[in-house]
This record gives structure tokens, C-alpha cells and sequence, in this order.
């Protein structure tokens, strides 16, 4: 099931909603819900996002637990696989029937299959629902939001993905909205290092690179990479959207999806290398359009 740029906004006046994990991408996602009528209890490792949404009428929780004991529905926007790993022990024992569990950020895709049965377990359900489009989607309302899991459970988490994205798609069963997102990271990934070469080779050649992009745009190299990203690098604004560091994760997580499912992908592993590389020095904290800086020795 898929729902695109043309389904309405929900009107989630009267549900209460859980949202655990405030960073760059959840703070944005828990104001959607919010402007779409729903209640939010919110909680977050660190206070300040708590006590800054709370002063926007949102419910201060202080924890996984607390927020259980006042919602159903508990969103989750963490980090990485341990912050979900570590959030879901401090869930599951006050789970029950009626507690529905979506892990909206980038998780392992054998760790998901893992917490989605122990969460089954407890008599509640969990969804992997990973998101594409960054700050500025999460922002907008606008994010890609890919599911995996019962269609049940899809289709009552489907108003809250509404009141936040605009492309939503039931993939398949438990992980394969992580398998979806692990892909979407691997296209993001190489596409971010293809114009990140194209646009230092104009410029090592003498040519404006900001003239370059504009060529190239509406051709074949056409891409919302090159449209964003490709912004960012002429400009040198890497004020981040999605940081280097994440960005090593998924890769890693993407490089061991291959692994375990006996595929081997070469680009990704040299696309992992140069990310790894930016880290060392010292750039992990910038968008990850900041590969550029990679090849212009900036």
C-alpha cells in the first residue's frame, strides 16, 4: 500500500501519541504530529528537547516507560541500532496488547526481525518505518517513510505517517522497510560521491563549478542529489542535514545487510572508505555532502 503526494493531511485530534528520541529529524517529526491534532508525550536522552517542546503545549515524559503508560502508539526517532536496542529493554515490560511500537529511524535489519518478535511476544506489535529526506522533509511534512510489518498495524500507524511524509509504502513484512532504507542509503551514498567528483573535476579543470551544476541540471545527471547536495557543495554550506557520522552507520549497516545476505557490492565498501575517511579528519559532524571537501582539499 502506498500513499502519495496527493493523500490529505489527518485530523489525529484525540489520539495520543509517544515519541521518544528528539534530534535533528524527531523534534521536526513530533511537531507534524502535533500540528495534525494529536497529544504528544515525549521523552529524549537529553532534557532540553523535552522541556523545549513541552513549552509548545507537548507532554514531558521521563522515560520509555512513562511515555507506555500514556500511549498506545510510541514512536521512536533514535540514533542507531543500540539507542533502539536499549530503548525497546526499557519498553518491554510494560508492553501490553494495544501498545503499537514504530522504530522510525535506521535500524539493523536482523536487530528489527530480533525486536519485532520479542515485542510480539509481550502481546503488542512493532513496524520498522524508516524515513528518507532529511531535516528539510522532516521539516516540511514532506518525508519518504518505508514500513515493514503486519498491514494491520500499517494501516493504523498510516494516519500518523500521513500527519508526517508524503510517500508511504507498506514494503513487506518485518525488516523489509530497513532492507528499503538500506538501499535508499547506498543510492544516497554513491550519488552524493558521483557529483561530489564531478563538481571538484570542474572545478581542478578552471570551470565554476556553480556553472556546472547549472548545466548539467535537467539532463540525464538530473537528481535531487545534485539539486541539494550539489548546492551545498558550491556554496560550502554543510551545515548538517544528515551528518557524516550517520551516514558511516547506514553504510556499515548497509555493507552488513550484503554480508549476511552473500552479495558483495564493491562501490559501496569504497563509498563506506571515503566517508570513513572524512570522519578522521575531523568532519564527521558536517552534512554528508561534505564528501566534496574529500577532493577539493579544503
Amino acid at each position: 500500500m502506498t500513499a502519495g503526494a496527493e493523500v490529505p493531511r489527518p485530523d489525529l485530534t484525540g489520539r495520543t501519541v509517544g515519541f521518544i528520541g528528539l534530534g535533528l529529524m524527531g523534534k521536526p517529526m513530533a511537531r507534524a504530529l502535533a500540528r495534525a491534532g494529536a497529544r504528544l508525550v515525549v521523552s529524549n536522552r537529553s532534557p532540553a528537547a523535552v522541556a523545549e517542546l513541552a513549552g509548545e503545549g507537548m507532554i514531558p515524559a521521563t522515560g520509555p516507560a512513562a511515555v507506555a503508560g500514556q500511549a498506545d502508539d510510541i514512536v521512536l526517532m533514535l540514533s542507531d541500532t543500540v539507542a533502539v536496542e536499549t530503548v525497546a529493554d526499557a519498553l518491554l515490560p510494560v508492553l501490553r496488547p494495544g501498545h503499537l511500537v514504530i522504530d522510525m529511524g535506521t535500524t539493523a535489519v536482523a536487530a528489527t526481525r530480533a525486536l519485532a518478535g520479542k515485542v510480539r511476544a509481550a502481546g503488542a506489535d512493532w513496524l520498522d518505518a524508516p524515513v528518507s529526506g532529511g531535516t528539510v522533509a522532516a521539516e516540511a511534512a514532506g518525508l519518504t517513510i518505508m514500513a515493514g510489518g503486519r498491514e494491520e498495524s500499517f494501516a493504523r500507524a498510516l494516519p500518523l505517517f500521513q500527519a508526517m511524509g508524503r510517500r508511504i509504502t507498506l514494503v513487506g513484512g518485518s525488516g523489509a522497510g530497513q532492507v528499503a532504507k538500506c538501499a535508499n542509503q547506498v543510492i544516497v551514498a554513491l550519488t552524493i560521491g558521483a557529483v561530489a567528483e564531478a563538481l571538484a573535476l570542474a572545478r581542478a579543470a578552471g570551470v565554476d563549478p556553480a556553472r556546472v551544476r547549472d548545466a548539467i541540471r535537467g539532463g540525464f545527471a538530473e537528481s535531487r542529489i545534485l539539486e541539494l547536495h550539489g548546492g551545498r557543495m558550491v556554496t560550502g554550506d554543510f551545515t548538517p542535514g544528515g551528518r557524516v557520522t550517520t551516514q558511516v552507520k547506514d553504510l556499515r549497516q548497509a555493507e552488513a545487510l550484503a554480508g549476511e545476505s552473500g552479495i558483495e557490492l564493491p562501490t559501496l565498501g569504497l563509498t563506506t572508505e571515503l566517508f570513513e575517511m572524512l570522519v578522521e579528519r575531523g568532519d564527521g559532524g558536517l552534512d554528508h555532502s561534505a564528501l566534496y571537501r574529500l577532493f577539493t582539499a579544503e
